[in-house]
């Protein structure tokens, strides 16, 4: 034995390589274990090390030298062992295989679809040509309830840009604003269609990259009795896009009704665009019928600027932020810039600085989407960190004869990652699969198309994920010394042990605390449903009427009040969903201090307003047809009158751009704005123009209402369909982002629990197995089932434990922050916390009872049995 002369490390590693290669190590090896622990009882540890590796590589060497030549490349011969390695360590050990698969392929579910939806998120409004010179102004006013911010300007304003700011290339005002279109009937011979409709200023394709077909962009919208029409509504009218410029259609939009020549034909809007319209009339239409817009106090359009390629956007807000008080001393408001692009992700503003928005639900998704895929990389590291000791022969072998710790975390990180690439084509067909329910919770249209960049995305999804949840291992597994493991002496340390339980420990924190997070937006929900807005919701239908004159509304008013099943009908200027009412600072009081100024919302309505949506009156009275002067009357809500300071104002006069009017009445504060914001001071008159109808019926009556309804409108709209919503059902549309994010956080705290279940179910049976002799002893020594649960249980118990700890103080510090964004909010309530945590442990639990009940209830016999 000791002629034996020992050869190059290398060398003797390819002897192994190829010994391992065609499937002998079990039988050699399991032979020379038997002659090295006969060899180890009679000498010394030292002695019987040397004799075990001469025989180890005496048996090798003959079947190597005659396969050595045939080896062409280490390189190859080396990738092609680590996947036989790999297979078959899946092979052998299929319940890790299967949960580390299922965990990893879940993750990657997750992942891919959050990051389709992050990705359609952040392109929102970014497809524009010059999208980094596109600008938004903004205006900020000073009130007693703070600084409020919104997206309407004075009229004039983009004209005195274009013409005083030589930083600005393109200015264009455009009404409405991009949350509300005019939705009107376009008709041509006898078809007749509804549309959506926007009023532009002349520079408007030069400043939006919508595609024109057909037309000039710098020649578009400069007539006032044109219009700009998509493809689609081309289509729908003429059946064609080609030789339509020229000709005419009728639009029924109330005073602007009448014949308009097509001047253009642009590409239908992109889905990934905020702004989505039918047709595009020139701004100075709409501006010849209301001609209080030339006040700079009156603010109507919203206005868009392109800047020039050296201008500067933080310059140019410093500049115009006076500019409308330059032209009209009463003005108050401040103006600033804010990119286009951003009003989509960063839409929130509070007390006149940007408090974020929807990218919150951008950010909080893809912080889940990392969180699930941590916990399935740590089911992986603890799996394959917890079953080290079935690779100690392997690694032992390996490093002794010359094997690098760096070859062999290759090829852990290998296995980690074949293992995230098997689980991501699992994922791909799972997301597939998906997809469409998926998208009908987002509201989105999200196709899982394999271009060059989502395919780049995947890949390096995978790869991070696989190198991640392959890290800890690999550094784990291949740092045992050889020396140890020979001696029989390898064993887990203490700080893998730590470091386990504090991978388990991070799960289930990251698992409670979206469970309360759930809880929290759950409740807020359900407490916006039920608040009392101050009007009457339930069981009220509206619809457009913009198409029809004041007498043609006034006629329907009155018929559609006869039909049996309504209760009231009125009509306003907008609607009670969309905060696209117009703003003013044009009224003047008596007492009013000098410089003081209250920004109040221009609400337009029609006879039976309040009744028909149960306003309820603090004092005076409603508008009525009774009295003769009606238009000259004006009603505040509680907000205004409080901010003007007026004690008893029925009777009292105000004046409103200039124009006296009488306070008739009072009405309580109601939400005419979302929850996010407190009521507002708000003042009625009377209107007949682009009104909504709004139609009480009696509950239960609904089907054979609208029916009626339906009838009695198509013969005043000569034939056109009905396309109405109930009140209580857009009021829910106001808060769909909302509603959504608390559907998929369910989905995903309910994913994220189930992984960190298959990680403790594997743990869990790993322990018992590992423990099993203990248990037969405790068993032969009297121990009852329940003890040896009780004794299994408590470790996991005292992990779960501490990630309750954590989590219960960052999950109160997250939700808190998120309910601050609404005026109105729920308080935490203790049980969100405790429920959580409870739930947390109960689920722990039952995973962990399934494997020590059934270790508890084996048979003392098969436990002490040698293996």
């Amino acid at each position: 034995m000791n002629d034996h002369k020992p050869i190059p490390p290398k060398l003797a590693e390819r002897f192994l390589l190829w010994f391992i290669r065609n499937d002998l190590a079990e039988e050699v090896l399991g032979d020379l274990d038997e002659k090295f622990y006969q060899t180890f009882e009679k000498k010394s540890a030292y002695r019987a090390r040397l004799n075990y590796w001469y025989q180890v590589i005496s048996y090798l060497r003959p079947f190597a030298i005659r396969k050595s030549r045939s080896i062409n490349s280490n390189y190859i011969f080396m990738i092609r062992h680590n996947f036989l390695i790999t297979f078959r360590g899946f092979k052998r050990y299929k319940a890790s295989f299967f949960i580390n698969m299922i965990g990893l392929s879940t993750g990657l579910v997750c992942a891919l679809l959050i990051y389709l939806w992050v990705n359609d998120e952040l392109t929102v409004d970014k497809f524009h040509e010059k999208d980094d010179r596109l600008y938004q102004v903004m205006q900020n006013f000073e009130s007693s309830f703070g600084i409020n911010t919104i997206e309407w300007t004075p009229a004039p304003l983009a004209k005195t840009l274009m013409d005083e700011m030589p930083e600005v290339e393109y200015a264009v005002p455009v009404y409405p604003p991009a949350s509300y279109t005019f939705n009107s009937v376009v008709a041509i011979d006898n078809k007749r269609l509804k549309a959506r409709a926007k009023y532009a200023g002349k520079d408007y394709f030069n400043v939006f990259s919508y595609r024109l077909i057909h037309g000039d962009r710098d020649q578009v919208l400069h007539d006032k009795n044109s219009v700009v029409i998509s493809d689609e509504l081309a289509l729908n009218l003429f059946r064609t896009t080609e030789n339509i410029v020229g000709k005419t259609i009728t639009w029924e939009q109330g005073e602007f009704a009448g014949d308009y020549a097509i001047s253009g034909v642009f590409e239908k809007i992109p889905a990934n665009s905020s702004i989505q319209f039918d047709m595009v009339f020139n701004y100075e239409l709409y501006t010849s019928k209301h001609l209080e817009l030339q006040n700079w106090s009156y603010n109507d359009p919203c206005t868009y600027i392109i800047l020039r390629d050296d201008a500067r956007a933080e310059v140019l807000s410093n500049k115009v932020a006076d500019l409308t008080k330059t032209h009209d001393p009463n003005a108050e408001g401040s103006l600033f810039l804010r990119k286009y692009s951003d009003q989509h992700l960063y839409g929130n503003y509070e007390n006149g600085v940007n408090t974020g928005g929807r990218i919150a639900y951008v950010i909080l998704f893809s912080v889940i989407a990392i969180f699930i895929l941590l916990i399935a990389c740590i089911n992986f590291m603890n799996l394959s960190t917890a079953r080290a000791s079935r690779r100690f022969k392997e690694i032992g072998i390996k490093k002794s004869i010359g094997a690098k710790r760096s070859t062999l975390a290759v090829q852990y990180l290998g296995e980690s990652l074949i293992m995230a690439f098997l689980s991501l084509i699992a994922a791909l067909l799972i997301v597939q699969f998906l997809l469409p329910q998926f998208n009908q919770i987002t509201g989105k249209q999200l196709a899982l198309g394999l271009d060059s960049s989502l395919l780049l995305s995947l890949c390096c999804i995978t790869l991070v994920t696989g190198l991640l949840a392959g890290s800890y291992p690999a550094l784990h597994l291949s740092g045992f010394h050889p020396i140890k493991i020979l001696k029989g002496n390898a064993s887990t340390s203490s700080a893998s042990l730590w470091v386990r339980k504090g991978l388990v420990v991070f799960q289930f924190t990251a698992s409670v605390i979206l469970i309360i997070l759930v809880l929290v937006v759950s409740n807020q929900m359900a407490f916006i449903q039920s608040k009392n807005l101050g009007y009457e919701k339930d069981n009220v239908v509206y619809f457009n009427a913009d198409s029809w004159n004041s007498g043609e509304l006034e006629t329907f008013l009155n018929e559609v009040s006869t039909v049996r099943g309504v209760i009231n009908a009125s009509a306003m200027k907008g609607n009670l969903t969309v905060n696209d009412h117009n703003s003013t600072a044009g009224i003047t009081w008596e007492g009013q201090l000098a410089g003081e100024e209250v920004k109040f919302t221009d609400l337009v309505v029609d006879f039976d307003f309040f009744e028909t949506m149960g306003i309820e009156v603090a004092s005076g009275r409603t508008f009525s047809r009774n009295f003769s002067t009606e238009d000259s009357k004006i009603i505040f809500n509680e907000a205004a009158v409080k901010s003007m300071g007026l004690i008893d104002p029925v009777g009292q006069s105000v004046k409103l751009w200039g124009r006296e009017r009488q306070i008739i009445g009072v009405v309580k504060d109601f939400h005419f704005e979302s929850l996010y914001e407190s009521v507002k001071p708000c003042f009625f008159r009377l209107g007949d123009k682009s009104m909504n109808i709004l139609i009480k019926i009696k509950a239960g009556t609904a089907i054979e209402t609208i029916a009626e309804i339906q009838d009695l409108y198509q013969k005043k709209s000569q034939g056109m369909a009905l396309d109405y919503q109930f009140l209580d059902e857009a009021f829910q549309r106001l808060y769909a982002s909302e509603q959504r994010v608390s559907i998929l956080s369910r989905y995903f705290a309910g994913i994220a629990i189930i992984i960190s279940c298959l990680g403790l179910f594997g743990l869990a049976a790993f322990t018992a197995e590992r423990r099993l002799k203990e248990i037969g002893v405790r068993k032969v020594m009297g121990a009852g089932e329940l003890s040896i649960i009780t004794l299994l249980s408590n470790d996991f118990t005292k992990i779960v434990f501490i990630a309750i700890s954590i989590a219960l103080p960052v999950a109160y510090l997250l939700a808190k922050n998120w309910l601050e964004a609404f005026a109105h909010r729920i308080d935490l309530e203790w049980w969100f916390f405790i429920g959580a945590g409870a739930l947390a442990l109960i689920i722990a639990w039952l995973t962990v009872s399934i494997q020590t009940i059934k270790a508890a209830r084996l048979n003392p016999v098969i436990c002490l049995k040698d293996e």
